[in-house]
């Protein structure tokens, strides 16, 4: 067995069809199925289905592929240990996945990564959080920034970093003698959300559950930019996260307001496999993140004139490294 075999396993698996993987190792496409009929006849199994074109693995298949997934990393991983030798620093590509609303903060992270590193290069995509799980399982990301309640995570690290908050981002008619405003009351907009497949979604809909109501959106999109679009420019409402402020502030003809009844924070982290060594790369963005305070940063951000509403500090707490356990969802 060759571990170039290995390579042509799991391009087939990414690309889903014999052609394109062969092109993605730039070979032809019979030598990407001499190689993997020949890691059949080693191991004596057959590992993919055959039809008139690519129809998945058989369960032996997907057994050998987690295995080459990992034995890959572990390779990759070697050559960038031992590597390191003749650079000065950490060297390599760090990959980075981020659920959409902690997109404004990201850069908070990966700013001071990159000051602390600067032989290092980034790659940061938006992904759902199930797209970040599916991802760092199968070794096509070294972290993901996602939310650390919610959902199952079994065979991942944590490292907390922030609680997210929510505001209502209303037209300024809405509410004009308010302060703050219940989520059964946004109930009734005409509200424009994010898709279900998110889980921002997922919270808020647990969220206006517990305050007795469930809500049919009028507009859905999976893009929290796109939800501050429509509000700005119609008779829309919508509720963001906080940190979404400290990118866009608040738009021209828009209000926020800090929603109440239940007041409520979900976590948002860093989640890494749970492996050991963990690549190089890897353990150096945790060793950032825990030398940060991303939570007064975001803060800091948000709009003079909108801090005190959401009950936010004005200016930066002092610096403080972060445990790495998650932290539950809360009624304040």
């Amino acid at each position: 067995m060759f571990l170039r075999q290995l390579e042509y396993l799991t391009a087939l698996a990414r690309e889903e069809h014999f052609g394109r993987a062969a092109a993605a190792c730039w070979v032809s496409q019979p030598t990407l199925s001499d190689g993997i009929r020949k890691l059949e006849a080693e191991f004596g199994v057959s590992v993919v289905r055959r039809g008139h074109r690519f129809e998945g693995f058989t369960p032996e298949g997907e057994r050998l592929l987690a295995w080459a997934r990992r034995l890959l990393a572990d390779r990759d991983q070697l050559v960038a240990e031992f590597g390191r030798a003749s650079h000065q620093g950490l060297t390599g590509r760090l990959r980075l996945g981020a659920v959409p609303a902690s997109l404004p903060p990201v850069s908070l992270l990966t700013g001071p990564f990159c000051e602390r590193h600067p032989g290092t290069s980034l790659t940061v995509l938006s992904l759902t959080s199930a797209e970040i799980h599916r991802r760092l399982i199968d070794f096509e990301l070294d972290a993901g920034l996602t939310y650390l309640t919610g959902e199952p995570l079994t065979g991942f690290r944590t490292i907390p970093l922030y609680d997210e908050r929510y505001v209502l981002l209303t037209s300024q008619g809405e509410f004009a003698d308010r302060t703050e405003v219940g989520w059964a009351e946004v109930a009734g907009l005409p509200l424009c959300l994010l898709t279900p497949d998110m889980q921002h979604r997922r919270i808020l809909d647990d969220l206006f559950l517990r305050a007795g109501v469930a809500v049919t959106p009028r507009m859905e999109t999976n893009s929290v930019s796109t939800l501050c679009s429509h509000v700005r420019g119609g008779n829309w409402a919508s509720v963001i996260p906080q940190a979404w402020l400290g990118l866009l502030g608040v738009p021209p003809g828009t209000r926020v307001l800090p929603l109440v009844e239940p007041t409520a924070t979900s976590t948002v982290g860093l989640l890494v496999l749970d492996r050991d060594p963990q690549p190089l790369v890897t353990s150096a963005l945790i060793r950032v993140a825990e030398d940060l305070d991303l939570q007064s940063d975001i803060d800091a951000l948000v709009p003079a004139g909108v801090a005190g509403a959401l009950g936010t500090p004005a200016a930066p707490r002092p610096r403080r490294g972060t445990g790495s356990s998650p932290v539950e969802p809360s009624d304040q």
